[in-house]
């Protein structure tokens, strides 16, 4: 069994942390969907698991390397753990993702991760 934890944004205007867990079926796709939206948020070396998720915005300027690189690596790493995975770069002014996942019960689930 996995968890993980994610917070949800509730109508008043405040946040609350939900438990994720693998389902009925045993399957973790929706564990492993908030953890990729979590990687997303990430600077490298930020989570004290694992020190190559993340994506490094502020070192890519100064090394002007783009963040793309690492949004296609995070994709890599997550892809085994979905029937299909992609994860896209939104043209907007704040780096924005939007993830597209066919999950291993057929499910298709789209959704926008703002970092």
């Amino acid at each position: 069994m996995a968890r993980a934890w994610g917070r949800v944004y509730n109508e008043n205007g405040t946040y609350q942390w939900v438990d994720v867990e693998t389902d009925s079926n045993g399957f973790n796709d929706d564990v492993m969907l908030t953890c990729l939206c979590q990687v997303l948020k990430l600077s490298p070396n930020e989570s004290p698991f694992f020190s190559t998720y993340g994506i490094a915005a502020q070192q890519s300027v100064v090394q002007q390397v783009f963040p793309d690189f690492y949004v296609y690596q995070t994709q890599q790493q997550f892809a085994p753990y979905f029937a299909s995975l992609t994860v896209t770069k939104l043209q907007a002014p704040s780096p924005m993702y939007e993830i597209n996942v066919l999950t291993h019960t057929g499910a298709k689930i789209q959704t926008t991760v703002a970092t």
